[in-house]
Order: C-alpha cells, then sequence, then structure tokens
C-alpha cells in the first residue's frame, strides 16, 4: 500500500520545521555534535534520504563527463572568431581552464561547509538568504539547465542523424525527434537508479577519453610529418574589443561548463570533505590539457581561416586525418554529448530537489522514489521543460545568454563565500581556500557580466534581466506570502501515488 507514504505526519518541507533540529537557531547542531549551515537534519532511522553512492571515481567521470561534450567540438570556431588569433584563443583556453580550477576550488570549500544538495542555490541561502536562493532556483531551474541540457541533446541528435543519413543532409524535424528520444532515456537512466546514472556516466567518460586521446595523437602523427605551417604568426589579427574578449570566454566556458556539478549531489558524495577536493584536482586539469592538445590537432589539418569557416570542425578533422576510419569522430561526438547530457541532468534533479525541500518550488519535487532513493519527480520536471525548448527550436542563440546568466550567479557565488568568511567564521570548513581565489573569480565575473553589456548589447541579456525581475514578482505572493492554490495538495498526493515517491530530509555524514 502507497497510502503510508502520502503525506506522513511529521513531514513538513517548510523552513519553520523544528521536529527533527537539534540545536536551534540558524545553525543547527546535529548528532556528532558539528555546528553546521545544512537544514533540515535527520537520522537514518526517521525518513527517507538521499545515499551516499558516488565515489571519488564516479566524482571524477561526473565533472569530465559534464565538461566534455559538444563544446570542444563546436567552440573552437566561436573562440577563433571573436579573438582573431589563434595566440589569443590558446591564451583563453588556458584562463578558462585556470578559472574553472580555481572556481571549483572556492565551490569545495562551499560543499564541505554545507553538504547539503544544490551548490549555488544553498550557498546564495546561507550567505544572503532566501530571495538571492529562490531568484538562482527560478533561473536554473527554468531556463539555465533545461537549456543547457537541450543544447546538448540536440548536438547529439545533429551528429547522430548525420550520421545515418546521404549527403542530402537531415530534417530538423529528424534531429528534434532523436533528440527528443535521448531526453526520455538519459530520463529514464537518472530516475531508475542512482548506480546505474553514473556507471553510464563512467563508462561514457572512459569512451569519450579515447575519442579525445585518438584527435591527439591524430595532431602529434601530423606534427611528426611536419604539419606545423599554421604554428606562426601566432597574435597577428587579435581583436582590440573588449566585449569580443568577454564573448570569447563565453565560448570557452561554455565548453569548460559542469566544473561545479559535483556541488549539486554533495549528499550523495563518499567522504565529501576528502573526495571533492580530490576529483576537482584531477579532473579540471585534465580537461583542460585535453581541449589544448586538441585545439593543437585541429590547427594541424586546418588553417585558422577554414577552422573559422567550418562548424563541424571535428568532423573535418576525422575526414582529413582519420581516413577510412573517419566515422569514429561523429561517433565519438555522439558518446561525449549524450554522456554530457546525463551528467548535466543528473546534477540538475538536484537542484530542484534541493529548492523544492526548502519551500521554494512545489514540494513534491523534493520528494523521492521509496524504494530506486532518486529523485524522480524533480528530473521529470526539468525532463519536461527540455523536451519544450527542442520542439520550440528556439535555442539556437542560448550559449550567450547561458554564459551571460550563470556567472552572474557564479559571481554571486564567490561572494557568498567572501561573506560567510566574516559573518559565518566559526563554521567548520574541513577544505579551505586562500582569500584571492574566490575575490579574483569574483572580479572576472563582474568583468565577463559587464563587458559584453557595454561593449555589445545583446537582446538575451535583457531577456535574462527580465526574468529574474518576473522571479521577484514571483516570490512575493508565493513563497514569502506563503500561497498556494487549492489544487496543489491534491496534485501531490496524486504525484506520490503514481511515482511511489515519499518527502526527505538531509542526512549529513559522520
Amino acid at each position: 500500500m502507497l497510502c503510508s507514504c502520502v503525506v506522513p505526519s511529521g513531514y513538513n518541507n517548510n523552513n519553520n520545521t523544528n521536529d527533527d533540529d537539534s540545536g536551534g537557531g540558524d545553525d543547527e547542531t546535529v548528532g556528532n555534535g558539528k555546528n553546521m549551515l545544512a537544514r533540515k537534519l535527520s537520522t537514518k532511522g526517521d525518513t527517507l534520504y538521499l545515499e551516499r553512492r558516488v565515489g571519488l571515481f564516479s566524482g571524477v567521470a561526473l565533472i569530465v563527463g559534464t565538461m566534455i561534450g559538444s563544446g570542444i567540438f563546436v567552440s573552437p570556431t566561436g573562440l577563433l572568431i571573436r579573438t582573431g588569433s589563434i595566440g589569443l584563443s590558446f591564451v583563453i583556453w588556458a584562463l578558462c581552464g585556470a578559472m574553472s580550477l580555481l572556481g571549483a576550488l572556492a565551490y569545495a570549500e562551499l560543499g564541505t561547509m554545507n553538504p547539503s544538495s544544490g551548490a549555488e542555490y544553498a550557498y546564495l541561502m546561507d550567505a544572503f538568504g532566501p530571495m538571492p536562493a529562490f531568484l538562482f532556483s527560478w533561473i536554473s531551474t527554468l531556463i539555465l539547465k533545461p537549456s543547457q541540457v537541450a543544447i546538448i541533446c540536440l548536438s547529439f541528435a545533429k551528429y547522430a542523424v548525420e550520421a545515418c543519413v546521404d549527403e542530402c543532409g537531415s530534417s530538423d524535424f529528424a534531429v528534434k525527434i532523436v533528440a527528443i528520444l535521448s531526453i526520455l532515456v538519459i530520463t529514464y537512466i537518472n530516475c531508475y537508479s542512482v548506480n546505474l546514472a553514473t556507471g553510464v556516466q563512467n563508462a561514457f567518460t572512459a569512451a569519450k577519453l579515447v575519442a579525445v586521446f585518438v584527435v591527439v595523437a591524430g595532431g602529434v602523427y601530423k606534427i611528426f610529418q611536419g604539419r606545423t605551417e599554421n604554428f606562426r604568426d601566432y597574435f597577428d589579427n587579435t581583436t582590440s574589443s573588449m566585449g569580443d574578449v568577454a564573448t570569447a570566454f563565453y565560448s570557452g566556458l561554455w565548453a569548460y561548463d559542469g566544473w561545479n556539478n559535483l556541488n549539486y549531489v554533495t549528499e550523495e558524495i563518499k567522504n565529501p570533505s576528502k573526495n571533492i577536493p580530490k576529483a576537482i584536482y584531477i579532473s579540471i586539469p585534465l580537461v583542460t590539457i585535453c581541449y589544448i592538445l586538441v585545439n593543437v590537432a585541429y590547427l594541424t589539418i586546418m588553417s585558422p581561416d577554414e577552422i573559422v569557416r567550418n562548424e563541424a570542425v571535428a568532423v573535418t578533422f576525422g575526414i582529413r586525418a582519420l581516413g577510412p576510419i573517419a566515422w569514429v569522430i561523429p561517433l565519438s561526438i555522439t558518446v561525449s554529448t549524450l554522456g554530457s547530457a546525463n551528467g548535466t541532468l543528473f546534477a540538475a534533479g538536484r537542484l530542484c530537489f534541493a529548492a523544492s525541500r526548502e519551500g521554494h518550488l512545489m514540494n513534491v519535487l523534493s520528494y523521492i522514489h521509496i524504494k530506486k532513493l532518486t529523485p524522480m519527480p524533480s528530473i521529470i520536471f526539468h525532463s519536461i521543460i527540455t523536451i519544450m525548448m527542442v520542439a520550440s527550436g528556439t535555442i539556437n542563440s542560448l550559449i550567450d545568454f547561458f554564459s551571460f546568466t550563470a556567472w552572474i550567479f557564479y559571481g554571486s557565488a564567490m561572494l557568498a563565500l567572501l561573506v560567510m568568511r566574516y559573518t559565518k567564521p566559526d563554521v567548520p570548513r574541513p577544505y579551505k581556500v586562500p582569500i584571492i581565489i574566490p575575490l579574483t573569480i569574483f572580479v572576472i565575473s563582474i568583468y565577463l557580466v559587464i563587458a559584453p553589456i557595454l561593449d555589445k548589447p545583446q537582446i538575451e541579456y535583457l531577456y535574462s534581466m527580465i526574468f529574474m525581475i518576473a522571479g521577484i514578482v514571483f516570490y512575493v505572493p508565493f513563497v514569502r506570502l506563503g500561497y498556494k492554490f487549492p489544487i496543489i495538495d491534491r496534485w501531490t498526493v496524486f504525484i506520490q501515488l503514481l511515482l511511489q515517491v515519499a518527502p526527505t530530509k538531509l542526512v549529513l555524514p559522520n
């Protein structure tokens, strides 16, 4: 019988729940005696909870698998167009890797200080309160994460369909159908089992690293053949526009996006205070080296002008460098993008789960399956929005929009870390970074947000601001004042019975 799971007594997902708190005040004291920032604490005996199944290898695979997606195969063109020279493009590729590493290390402090899932959402809540945290969950849940998965799945579908049709090309309808089918597949994987989702992620990560190795090996072979004519006049035609440099960072950072995904699943990481920093130190330098070597390989086959004119750089490289086994490249891209989409959805579901647990979204989105222990409602919710974005066909210009909006919140997370160094100095920090790191990333994020607006304003930037204002309007009656439509309770019961889900609270690591 599922009736026992429907709104059990003692469960309450609102912020004023005190039944399971053992301390009182803003920073609860849990059974291990440590003063932690995490909310809604419980023990294994009195509620459902997310199990810690993600080890070090799976953590590395999650970061690498979500970072190496479609970006390295499409971003070289946009980045080279905006920088104007291969010299500056390599500098930006390296700087994007360094920024990702520094940002991830700062996030490691935040993630070990507050072991709640949700990443930026949890940190903004701790530092600034519910309004900024709600705005992040509002933007991320309805726009950022779904658009990110949609772009990746469309990239997967494009390469998958083109590999199966003749020279006449593929239709947009076929691409969208395949993209939607891929979303349904990864949704099933993530709903069925955490172990299955991480296992798929591990396998896809290994496969895409093999593909990167093939590209790099092909480039090294061409260098030994003397194909170095494109490595001259490195900084000729370098742009002088600060706006172009900022948007070039957008292209590079899109390829690196995913460096913070481990923080979205903190509640499911084994020994997070040790494994989060270790996973970061292994994965991000590995991705940075791969990206730089892949770009070197591209230049052994194509001139900068050819790269600028070519939207499928990796495919052209495969045709020229690999000959009869050129099919390996589109196959590798499909595996890479599908793995990236799987990891992104895995993290996105946890953000929605964390925000709902605080009462900022529908409570049912914070429930987990009573047997599989996966946040099934939040994953399905994200997938529905993603499918709508794929079907609408309006996401072609979302990379700049995504990067612009994302760096507003990345910068806000750095500011949250700086603020909590002074407002919460006594909270345990198992891992702590020099204060210059979050300060540097905060300053860079300000530049990445302001420079494009001043130099080349785009309508997408206005859309972002409008959506944030809409979030504030929504927040006041439905979150701050707590109004909800009467049908919500009946809808919650229906979803519980349909999906076999129940409320959950946070269990901290020992």
